[in-house]
């Protein structure tokens, strides 16, 4: 990237090791040395500064805020810098839902703010001031020499700062989307292999019990080989424009924002309260829809369950389409290969509040917003049997898969010598992206689209092929 800072060397120890390759060597060894007292540790549950692993928060909005809030609970962390190109301001939704989706104060400031008054309570004097703030998410990959980064900006902003911190070989934990294209999808799992770190994106169903029931009861065969599945999501929960283009008016950039860097890639245009903060998922060239957004969470569990990779095509309709605005609703239509003995695979998507025909084992029943599993000898609704007398006669199936100890403590225990999370961005994370935003592929092109995956090419359609990538404004790369 052009105009990047001048790097700065990482701090070395005496034998010239970096910290994270100091920790990375003596992990494994470090129960062969001395035993030392309890009362010297500080007590249950307490880790020496010099072990903690430390974190670097980039994006600072809403769900930045919330996910670092979950980080700081961890004793094994220690959340040492936060970086957001908004200084403060208002009209972010609450670090935590069940308070309630009224507009929160966030940026760097308030999240400086709260992680020097959360380590201030474990500090005698009350007081904390270790955590830095930075604007420009180079500088602070260039100054400080953190063990992992967290990556919670809007959409089109993930694939460059997430490259950039696998090219320093740090551990990354990045918000969903993995990236805002396809291509970018393939290349950061592609740098996430090479580069050899814990990765997690932030679906966090993937850990939840349910996601583990529905498994089992696949792998169970308590509906049979499974051929279909419907996925239906409510309306968008964040507010809509009443535009159908970009705003005509040119408000001035509030104070505290550096607007040239919160559109970092992306095309540059004039600044508008219509895109920030929260409402930028509207729009094409910053946000995914909810095809991007919430399909990575709800197909997550499908690709485990049914081992799905590339689909061979997809197609989409929708509302009323405009060239800058996500349409109100998407119905997708995936279809995947047999594998093995498993048969081929129809994936159906319905946002916006769009439904699929209530199945008749739930009718006279009113239909909510729970996955379809279809399969020869029947169904499941969410992670239930239907119907109610078929789910009873099957009962429980039983417990063959490893329960997770949690979404964050995944990635925590994983940067710590621990096992790969289940949402690391090579085995699961990229090919997950891929999908959903091949989706939006298929919507923009107006066309069924037959897809190579491997080879990373819509084979019917060259024009199509160039909505995989996008073109970064000067200055920018990945």
């Amino acid at each position: 990237m052009t105009n990047k800072p001048s790097a700065k060397p990482a701090a070395r120890t005496a034998a010239g090791l970096s910290r994270r390759e100091f920790l990375g060597k003596t992990a494994a060894t470090i129960g062969l040395f001395t035993i030392v007292p309890r009362h010297v540790l500080g007590g249950p549950g307490h880790v020496a500064p010099s072990a903690k692993t430390t974190l670097a928060c980039i994006g600072c909005g809403g769900q930045g805020s919330q996910n670092m809030m979950a980080f700081l609970d961890f004793p094994e962390m220690q959340v040492v810098a936060v970086c957001d190109v908004d200084r403060e301001s208002a009209g972010f939704l609450s670090w935590n839902w069940k308070q309630g989706k009224e507009g929160k104060a966030c940026g760097r400031e308030p999240a400086k703010r709260a992680v020097e008054e959360f380590y201030g309570k474990q500090q005698p004097s009350g007081q904390y001031r270790g955590c830095k703030t930075y604007v420009d998410y180079r500088e602070l990959l260039a100054k400080e020499d953190v063990d992992a980064v967290m990556v919670a900006t809007p959409d089109h902003a993930h694939a460059v700062i997430t490259m950039a911190a696998l090219k320093q070989k740090k551990h990354v934990y990045c918000e969903k989307p993995l990236t805002w294209s396809v291509a970018e999808a393939r290349a950061v799992a592609e740098e996430a292999k090479r580069a050899g770190v814990a990765t997690q994106l932030g679906n966090h169903g993937q850990a939840s019990e349910e996601d583990r029931v529905v498994r089992e009861l696949i792998l169970a065969g308590a509906i049979g080989q499974v051929h279909e599945v419907q996925v239906a999501i409510g309306p968008r929960f964040w507010h809509y424009p009443a535009l159908q283009d970009r705003p005509a008016d040119t408000p001035p950039v509030p104070a505290g924002l550096d607007w040239n860097l919160w559109l970092g890639p992306a095309a540059e245009r004039p600044y508008h309260p219509e895109y920030h903060p929260w409402t930028w998922r509207n729009w094409w060239d910053f946000g995914t829809g909810q095809l991007g957004d919430l399909g990575c969470h709800k197909l997550s569990t499908i690709f485990k369950a049914l081992d799905l990779r590339h689909p061979t095509s997809v197609e989409a309709s929708s509302t009323k389409m405009f060239p800058e605005v996500y349409p109100l609703g998407v119905i997708a239509r995936f279809e995947f290969p047999a594998r093995g003995d498993r048969p081929p695979v129809k994936l159906n998507w319905y946002d916006g509040g769009l439904l699929p025909a209530l199945p008749e084992e739930m009718q006279p029943c009113s239909r909510g917003y729970e996955t379809i599993f279809i399969g020869e000898k029947g169904k499941i609704y969410g992670n239930r049997i239907i119907p109610e007398e078929k789910r009873k006669a099957f009962g429980k199936p039983p417990k063959t898969l490893p329960r997770s100890p949690g979404h964050y403590k995944e990635f925590v225990l994983a940067c710590r010598g621990g096992p790969t999370p289940g949402a690391n961005f090579v085995d699961h994370a990229g090919i997950l992206t891929e999908t959903c935003l091949l989706g939006n592929v298929a919507l923009r092109a107006g066309k069924k689209l037959f897809w190579d995956g491997p080879s990373m090419k819509v084979s019917n359609d060259e024009a199509a092929n160039k909505l995989l990538h996008r073109e970064y404004r000067q200055g920018w790369t990945i």
